[in-house]
């Protein structure tokens, strides 16, 4: 494990998310006490309805708690900001622009005027070239000036992952960005994704369904109980070395070890808890 897991860098505290809806308030989360460390990949699993999207959207600042508070870098998250690159499962590309265009938008918005903290705004050239960096790292540059209407749908993912990379985030949140694609371009976005997070050293918290994933590419697992009012169920730390190779993965006993620890929470535990709450 790469992370320094003593480094709070991001703390999620005492957090609470509730919802007006007609039939009364709901409760998606309660009680959420989570750190992250810098550098580190964290997975959030857990059945459909237990607010990991919930959860990734306070982080990322889109939607305030009700209670309780989260901090990135010792400064509290208030809103949206480049600090925090967000990836979700629908790509959200303009389709009236390239991919070279969607990502120099970004580009633009993050170093293309005069900052806070008195960086000066980049030139255009120096803007095209971080775009075209962006898309280099995820293997784009051929399709650069081509449409999201042009390109398959994994394509289209690297793109939105080129996006949030340009903007040299902090920290990068991701929402079941391959939940929608085939097997096989998945597992190929999956080890793209193991290699960028590599060269980058981001600190990564990413929404999944998929065990597998999982195991694969976090450096802890927090697992959610069955919503509503969902909370952390359980935490499972996966020390297995990097860089990971699936293929040898496989067989490797640690990693069967982790993924029947989340399978029995996910599939065993949870059952069981539903069962007794009926």
């Amino acid at each position: 494990m790469s992370a320094n897991l003593t480094t709070k860098y991001i703390q999620v505290q005492g957090v609470e998310q509730t919802f007006k809806t007609n039939k009364g308030p709901f409760v998606a989360l309660r009680d959420i006490n989570l750190t992250v460390a810098k550098g580190e990949f964290v997975a959030l699993i857990g059945h459909s309805g237990c607010g990991k999207s919930t959860l990734l959207n306070l982080l990322a600042g889109l939607t305030t708690p009700t209670q309780g508070s989260l901090i990135c870098a010792n400064r509290e998250i208030a809103g949206p900001g480049p600090d925090r690159g967000v990836v979700f499962q629908n790509h959200s590309l303009l389709p009236w622009l390239t991919c070279f265009e969607n990502v120099y938008l970004a580009v633009e918005r993050v170093f293309g005027q005069t900052r806070e903290t008195g960086i000066r705004a980049e030139s255009k050239t120096q803007l095209r070239e971080r775009t075209d960096a962006a898309l280099a790292m995820v293997g784009l540059t051929p399709a650069a000036q081509k449409r999201p209407g042009e390109i398959s749908g994994g394509m289209k993912q690297r793109v939105g992952i080129a996006r949030a990379l340009s903007m040299e985030p902090n920290v990068l949140l991701l929402d079941e960005p391959f939940g929608a694609l085939d097997a096989l371009t998945r597992a190929k976005l999956q080890d793209e994704l193991l290699q960028i997070v590599a060269k980058t050293h981001s600190t990564v918290v990413m929404v999944t369904h998929d065990v597998d994933e999982a195991v694969l590419l976090a450096d802890r697992i927090v697992m959610m109980t069955n919503g509503p009012a969902a909370t952390i169920g359980e935490i499972l730390a996966v020390e297995l070395p990097r860089p990971r190779d699936r293929i040898e993965l496989a067989e490797d006993s640690r990693y069967v070890h982790y993924r029947k620890a989340v399978i029995d929470f996910l599939y065993t535990r949870q059952a069981h808890v539903e069962k007794q709450a009926a």
